[in-house]
């Protein structure tokens, strides 16, 4: 899972955590920056202070997970193996973790936790799986843009599991298709099919940095967004998400020149990032350059026009402004295009609260219920209910 911000400086900012890979591009000389951007150290002092995590820390075993892996190590078979931790993670009889948006930490501290955001369980369940000696790999699943508010701010997700290699042979392939072994703490990815590609450990890391710059921006904590995103961009210079979000911290302390350069550069490095796109054209348009905005504004329209959770970002965006009626538009709009997502429906059900609709209220937060897929929400959602039944 990475993280990416959006930013609007009039209304709320959005965090960019990832964006899939694209084949068309927008035809503009100006657009994108292949030379990375000079980092700008002197504008946060004290960040080499920030005691950022090492790869080790990251990834280390405790005790326990070490046990772990050793029984599984005993076991011969790599498919054994594999549905033995799966069964590990996800039996409640066993440590039965669970997933938490915010949860961004170390692979040890999310086993002691049982529950960490899916970046750090899948860094801990690659940790075991290469202690128990089974052959693993992450994989980039290119869901479409989704957006989890935060506050003032909009966080957009990416997501990323782990899949078993076979080793019987030296032309060892991925298992695909009914033979796939993969571990994803995501029940809703678990059951689409989504474009795949492997990913590499230095960009797993540089995931994990840009999630902790991202919170850290977002907290108003400058000095340590600005150590974390530089260090995303060491260690994979490629990752386009870190130096989007750079941009916008540059631009949140009023470095916009050097903003705009390192938004061109994030483009440069994934044509496909619209959050980059997005806050590079509320840039240009902030600074009278209305041509190349207006350029880029069209591009990303197109793209977005039928992802049902660009418009459900605008139903929370207007609920959050008060524009109820406007929210209530773009939430049927998702669900016109996508009538399964749990989400949508309760955002229905918050504004017809606001309205003081509370029959309807009742109704959709009942569709939430029987659209949801994860079993911590349900009672989530039957507080809320049960709260609706006695207000009315």
């Amino acid at each position: 899972m990475k993280i990416a911000l959006k930013i609007s400086f009039l209304a709320m900012f959005s965090l960019c955590l990832s964006a899939c890979q694209s084949t068309h591009k927008i035809q503009s000389k100006y657009i994108a920056n292949k030379h990375a951007p000079v980092t700008v150290d002197k504008k946060f002092k004290g960040y080499k202070r920030i005691a950022i995590e090492t790869e080790l820390e990251i990834f280390a075993l405790n005790d326990e997970m070490k046990l772990m892996a050793k029984n599984i190590s005993l076991l011969r078979d790599p498919q054994t193996k594999a549905t033995k931790l799966i069964n590990q993670f996800f039996g409640a009889e066993n440590i039965n973790l669970a997933y938490k948006s915010g949860a961004n930490v170390i692979a040890s501290q999310a086993f002691r936790n049982k529950e960490a955001n899916c970046l750090s369980l899948t860094i801990m369940a690659y940790a075991i799986a290469k202690e128990a000696q089974l052959d693993v790999v992450f994989q980039s699943i290119e869901v479409p843009e989704y957006w989890v508010r935060n506050g003032e701010a909009n966080m957009l997700t990416g997501h990323i599991n782990l899949s078993v290699l076979q080793n019987k042979s030296p032309n060892t392939l991925l298992f695909f298709d009914r033979q796939s072994i993969e571990i994803d703490f995501d029940p809703y990815v678990k059951k689409k099919v989504f474009p795949k590609k492997r990913i590499n450990k230095n960009t797993v890391i540089a995931m994990f940095y840009n999630n902790k710059g991202a919170n850290a921006l977002v907290n108003n904590n400058y000095v340590a967004a600005y150590a974390y995103l530089k260090k995303a961009t060491e260690v994979d210079p490629g990752f386009s998400s870190a130096w989007g979000n750079l941009g916008i911290l540059y631009r949140m302390k009023g470095l916009d020149k050097i903003a705009l350069s390192t938004y061109r550069h994030a483009i440069y490095l994934n044509q496909a990032n619209l959050t980059a796109m997005e806050n590079l054209s509320k840039l240009l348009h902030s600074r009278g350059a209305s041509e190349e905005a207006r350029l880029i504004d069209s591009h990303i329209i197109q793209k977005r026009a039928n992802n049902p959770y660009y418009y459900a970002l605008l139903g929370d965006e207007n609920f959050h402004k008060g524009y109820y009626l406007q929210a209530i538009n773009h939430y049927k709009k998702a669900i016109k295009l996508n009538n399964n997502v749990h989400e949508f429906y309760f955002g229905l059900a918050k504004v017809h609260y606001m309205l003081d609709d509370k029959i309807k209220a009742q109704q959709y937060i009942k569709k939430a219920i029987a659209k949801n897929k994860v079993p911590q929400l349900d009672n989530q959602y039957l507080v809320k209910l049960n709260i609706l039944k006695r207000v009315h």
